[in-house]
């Protein structure tokens, strides 16, 4: 099993920031890859930003050059700075994870709980 457990939203007016913490932890051999994705009110949810084990960055268009995704490795721990926030980006902000276990099968459907993020003027 492997737990998220997100932190770090809140609510910012427009034009700030904010920094997202994912934490992963429980039984499993490696992380492949960690991500945020966000689901806004009445919309799907969608790609934020990817990262690798190899630092392989991917990053969702609404976002590329205001977001930035990193992690460390060591804590299992993903992070993102969401900078130049716009009411749009209100949503809630899911961290996901792609991990080998034990048994070397890889699984990629593992969700936090969500942190809510709103933007306001």
């Amino acid at each position: 099993q492997v737990r998220l457990v997100e932190s770090g939203g809140g609510l910012v007016q427009p034009g700030g920031s904010l920094r997202l913490s994912c934490a992963a932890s429980g039984n499993f051999f490696s992380i492949n890859a960690m991500g945020w994705y966000r689901q806004g009110s009445e919309q799907e949810r969608e790609l934020v930003a990817r990262i690798t084990s190899s630092d392989i960055t991917t990053y969702g268009d609404r976002v590329k050059g205001r977001f930035t995704i990193s992690r460390d490795g060591a804590k299992k721990t993903v992070y993102l700075q969401l900078n130049s926030l716009t009411p749009d980006d209100t949503a809630v902000y899911y961290c996901n994870a792609d991990v080998t276990r034990f048994d070397h099968s890889r699984r990629s459907g593992y969700w936090g709980q969500g942190t809510q993020v709103t933007v306001f003027s």
